[in-house]
């Protein structure tokens, strides 16, 4: 996911794109241990896009301060 696209998201949608990311990501990695994961990149994209969302929400956080 772009973040030029997560801008366009207000702080609540954010918070819960976060949360859908985190929950993927725990999944992603339980699947990996139990040697169900495919594709092991994923996990790499999952991680990075938490830290795009997290980015932004603190980039907000901040601007209203």
């Amino acid at each position: 996911m772009k973040a030029s696209e997560l801008r366009t998201l207000s702080e609540p949608e954010l918070q819960a794109k976060s949360r859908e990311l985190r929950d993927a990501h725990f999944n992603a990695r339980v699947k990996r241990a139990t040697g169900q994961l495919e594709n092991t990149a994923k996990l790499k994209q999952l991680r990075r896009d938490v830290a795009r969302v997290e980015t932004l929400l603190t980039e907000m956080r901040g601007a209203k301060s």
